[in-house]
């Protein structure tokens, strides 16, 4: 059964063409995304005077975890990506991390939303001379989904919390046809998923891509991602190297779609999921709100493949908080020095939004709960960065005070070093089957989803696999596509 409905409607499909040659827009193959060697030198050569976060066609091709670090005219490279040192993670384990920084709109989001979008597009089922796109998100997805239409030439509607960060809206109101706030914060998405009811039914023309029910996020990230880290660990692993597994929070969980790829590469490696504390609702089918930006929660989203995930874990947003603070300000980073982290990645740790915080501590506690060695390698991922939070260090500052050096050993030892193996579970199949039957609450009853498809999430052993089979189908079409616009 195929999971991306990939019909082709030609009537529909003409207009798209017709568009794509009027604004010159060609579109990257998930070949060419994972290997941008692949992209034409007229294309690169283009690229040289554009910027990463101008709005124009050519930075499709710039959604790749291979762009060369600078804002304007870069090439490309290989992946981006850090190693952090004991001195900073406090365990043996080599924990590595790819930085989300260097895509267009500053987040790897901007690829979810390529994924989720695009197989619409070129098989004309969404007509971007008619419809709006409509992006419901707890932050950066829907950054993502605004840029790709912009750059797609597509009417675009963002919908994310209010409480989300000042950088977010200010962002959007310059690119997004309309920006709708829902109450609440990170925690919220069930006020999202009522404000997409509420357009369905207003009548007009509209395609709403959920990234938390898409498809196509989950493939984006199990091609895309899993590849760029595949890459990194054949050149890192060397010849005594175990590489352990992913651990990231789940968001979406179209990120830790890249831990089925990386089974398959590596199938004794492990997929750790982690959430909020605050918010445990993969650990103890709990509720609640939190400040770790960039992750939702309450749910179970329908493209989490639960039934190949091996532990959960919840990270305390107070200790995301006081080491953001511990990462960003003046006295915190001279502490990290002092205390024998190299100056260069002390520099560089403004590459770790919220997120990407709480992503490094969800690897540091998996390395201490396997008590991995120094032969061993967790990966993990920085959505984001600071960037899109600067205002968040004053919010903290005006409501915590300043933060001064007892602040920032505090932080240091008991919120990075001293992370331990509590609020953690190994999962047994119970576990994972308690964890996938959640997603009949939100789904079935209240979004639409079948009973005999959640069955078949968990029971049909060709379920996730088949979906992966669609990535040849999707480039082929991506190819007939750009060979109609004649680009």
């Amino acid at each position: 059964m195929t999971k991306i409905d990939l019909s082709v409607m030609p009537d529909r499909l003409e207009r798209t063409y017709q568009r794509a040659k009027d604004r010159n827009i060609a579109i990257p193959t998930f070949a060419q995304m994972k290997d941008p060697n692949l992209i034409s030198d007229r294309v690169k050569q283009e690229l040289k005077s554009i910027g990463l976060w101008d709005v124009h066609p050519r930075n499709l091709f710039r959604i790749t975890w291979k762009n060369e670090p600078v804002p304007s005219g870069g090439g490309y490279g290989g992946v981006n990506y850090l190693e952090l040192p004991s001195s900073l993670t406090g365990v043996d384990a080599r924990i590595i991390v790819l930085v989300g920084k260097w895509f267009p709109t500053g987040a790897h989001k901007v690829g979810a939303a390529f994924g989720c979008l695009v197989p619409r597009l070129v098989t004309g089922q969404f007509d971007p001379t008619t419809q709006k796109a409509v992006w419901p998100s707890t932050g950066n997805y829907c950054r993502g989904g605004a840029y790709d239409s912009a750059l797609l030439a597509c009417a675009s509607i963002a919908i994310l919390p209010e409480g989300m960060s000042k950088e977010r809206f200010d962002w959007l109101a310059k690119i997004a046809g309309e920006v709708i706030a829902t109450p609440g914060s990170e925690s919220n998405v069930k006020e999202i998923f009522d404000k997409c009811w509420e357009l369905r039914r207003s009548g007009e023309d509209l395609m709403i891509f959920n990234q938390f029910e898409e498809f196509g996020n989950y493939l984006w990230h199990y091609d895309v991602t899993g590849h760029a880290i595949e890459e990194v660990l054949k050149k890192e692993l060397g010849k005594d190297g175990r590489f352990a597994g992913v651990a990231l929070t789940t968001g979406s969980a179209g990120t830790i779609g890249c831990g089925d790829y990386l089974k398959q590469a590596f199938p004794t490696s492990k997929i750790t999921a982690s959430e909020a504390l605050q918010c445990p609702t993969l650990l103890q089918n709990g509720f609640g709100a939190h400040r770790i930006e960039g992750i939702g929660d309450k749910h179970v989203p329908w493209i989490h493949n639960v039934k190949n995930t091996d532990m959960i874990t919840a990270i305390d947003d107070n200790a995301v908080v006081n080491i953001m603070r511990l990462f960003n300000e003046p006295v915190g980073r001279e502490l990290l020095v002092k205390q024998g982290v190299p100056q260069d990645v002390v520099g560089k740790l403004n590459l770790m939004g919220f997120s990407g915080i709480a992503n490094m501590l969800s690897a540091i506690k998996m390395a201490k709960w396997y008590e991995l060695t120094g032969k061993d390698v967790v990966v993990t991922i920085l959505t984001d960065s600071m960037e899109l939070y600067n205002t968040r260090i004053q919010e903290y500052r005006d409501e915590f005070g300043e933060f001064t050096l007892t602040d920032a050993a505090g932080a240091y030892a008991r919120d990075l070093h001293g992370q331990a193996t509590d609020n953690m579970m190994e999962l047994t199949y119970p576990d994972r089957k308690r964890v996938h039957n959640l997603k009949y609450y939100t789904w079935v009853e209240q979004q639409g989803k079948t009973y005999e498809e959640i069955l078949a999430q968990w029971h049909d052993d060709d379920y996730w696999t088949e979906i992966q089979s669609q990535i040849p189908e999707i480039d082929k079409l991506i190819t007939d596509f750009n060979t109609q616009v004649g680009l």
